[in-house]
C-alpha cells in the first residue's frame, strides 16, 4: 500500500498483523521495557518490517537504535521512516543517494478525537478542512492532515535536527491525492511536498525530499 507513495528507488514493507509471541529483536529490548503489551506487538513488527526493508537494500540483520526524539537511527548513508497505527504497521527506506529523506504516517480513517484538529491546525486550515468534507465525506480530512503533518516532520527532523509542531506548518490539501507544506519557521527548508492515499480504512501519507 505505501508503496504507492513513494518513488522508484525506496524499499517499502508493511504488514496488517503481528505475529503472536514474536520477541523483540535483541538489543531493542530497553526501547520497549516499559511499554504495554499493544505497543510493544506494534514495535516488534514495525522494527521488523524495518530489518526486512533493510535487507533488500544489503545490510545484515541488526538492532535499530533510537535518537533523542524517538527517531529511529539508520546506518550510515541510508534514510527511512517507521509508522504503525491500529492494523498497520511499515517501514520504508531508501539510500540518501536516492533520497535525502522520507517521511511516513498511517491513521485510522476515523474522526479526531474531540479538541484535536482545533490544537494541529493553523489559520485557513480548519476552512480547508470543512470545505473538503463536505465534497468528499468519505475521508476524514482532519485524520488525514493530522497524518501529513506527521510524516512532514518525520521527513523534516533528520535535515533540519530542531522540532517541528503542527502549528509551524500550514498544509494545502488537493483531494486528488497530493499535499504541500509550507514551513512556517525560518530555515532552509521552507516547503515540503507528498503524497496520500485512502484504502484499507486508513488514511496514509509520505513526504519525499530528494
Amino acid at each position: 500500500m505505501i508503496e504507492e507513495l513513494l518513488p522508484p528507488g525506496v524499499v517499502a514493507v508493511e504488514a496488517f498483523t503481528d505475529v503472536p509471541g514474536e520477541p523483540v529483536f535483541p538489543g531493542e529490548e530497553h526501547l520497549v521495557a516499559r511499554a504495554v503489551e499493544g505497543r510493544r506487538r506494534e514495535f516488534v513488527t514495525a522494527r521488523r518490517c524495518a530489518r526486512e526493508a533493510l535487507g533488500k537494500l544489503g545490510y545484515q540483520a541488526a538492532a535499530i537504535g533510537q535518537g533523542p526524539r524517538r527517531e529511529p537511527l539508520w546506518p550510515e548513508g541510508v534514510a527511512g521512516a517507521i509508522t504503525h497505527c491500529k492494523g498497520y504497521r511499515a517501514a520504508v527506506v531508501a539510500p540518501l543517494t536516492v533520497l535525502a529523506s522520507v517521511g511516513i504516517d498511517a491513521e485510522p480513517n476515523g474522526p479526531l478525537p474531540e479538541g484535536v484538529e482545533e490544537s494541529v491546525t493553523v489559520p485557513g486550515e480548519r476552512e480547508m478542512l470543512a470545505e473538503l468534507q463536505a465534497a468528499h465525506p468519505a475521508t476524514h480530512w482532519g485524520r488525514l492532515l493530522f497524518s501529513a503533518k506527521e510524516s512532514v516532520y518525520k521527513a523534516w527532523y533528520p535535515l533540519e535536527r530542531r522540532w517541528l509542531g503542527f502549528e509551524d506548518a500550514r498544509l494545502t490539501i488537493d483531494p486528488a491525492g497530493t499535499f504541500r507544506a509550507e514551513v512556517l519557521i525560518d530555515g532552509p527548508l521552507t516547503e515540503l511536498t507528498g503524497r496520500f492515499m485512502v484504502a484499507r480504512g486508513l488514511v496514509a501519507t509520505a513526504v519525499t525530499v530528494a
